[in-house]
């Protein structure tokens, strides 16, 4: 079985048009759908400026299909919770294709500037280009930007945890495990700082920043042990 990462532009799809006007916001699903009939359920997280967050909401609200569109609390700060009602009936979106094609998928997506990153997982016997094909039916846009055997994906290396890791915030800790997971920190391995953004739905400048931070403090770390 093969793991592979598709960055998609699912034209007309609301989240990726609403996105594509604000790409300072990271949208990702924290949910599946859930109802009956032809309105279906799901809950998101949006992350960036609160006013930006705030204008996504009001233009997604008022998208086609939206039914509606409610943060679970107040926005405040950089990111805020949101119960959405979509409208599904004669809708096809990315979700359904690969169901009608029997794709496993992983959940949590996430779309950043429009751009869909959906994760599938390949059987030895399916077609990718073909699985591609119907994808980029009704003039979506998919590029392909991952295609490993899960065979070859290893747990990356660890750290000697105890002490290392305390000063590190939770999110310094995720975006450091996803740099040396997707190969940021492997010789040559032609990873950048936009590899390990686009892996983890964040914009390039925030995870160099987060990465800058972690790094200072996991050297400074083991210099003190080292010295110790």
């Amino acid at each position: 079985m093969r793991e592979v990462t598709l960055r998609i532009r699912h034209r007309g799809g609301p989240e990726s048009e609403v996105s594509a006007r604000h790409p300072e916001v990271t949208m990702r699903s924290v949910s599946s759908m859930t109802g009956r009939g032809s309105e279906r359920k799901r809950i998101v997280e949006l992350r960036g400026p609160t006013a930006d967050i705030e204008s996504f909401i009001r233009e997604f609200r008022a998208a086609d299909d939206v039914v509606e569109a409610e943060p679970l609390s107040p926005v405040n700060g950089t990111h805020a919770y949101v119960a959405v009602v979509v409208d599904t009936e004669g809708w096809e979106g990315i979700r359904e294709r690969l169901a009608e094609m029997g794709i496993h998928y992983r959940t949590g997506t996430t779309i950043v500037g429009g751009i869909e990153r959906w994760t599938v997982y390949i059987e030895p016997d399916d077609d990718l280009s073909a699985v591609i094909r119907e994808l980029e039916r009704g003039g979506n846009d998919v590029e392909l930007a991952r295609n490993v055997e899960l065979a070859s994906i290893e747990r990356p290396p660890g750290l000697p945890a105890s002490g290392i890791l305390d000063g590190l915030t939770s999110r310094q800790r995720e975006v450091l495990a996803t740099a040396i997971a997707v190969g940021y920190y492997d010789h040559e391995g032609g990873v950048g700082v936009e590899d390990v953004a686009d892996e983890i739905g964040l914009g390039s400048t925030t995870v160099w920043e987060h990465l800058s931070r972690a790094e200072s403090t996991v050297m400074n770390a083991l210099f003190d042990r080292f010295e110790g």
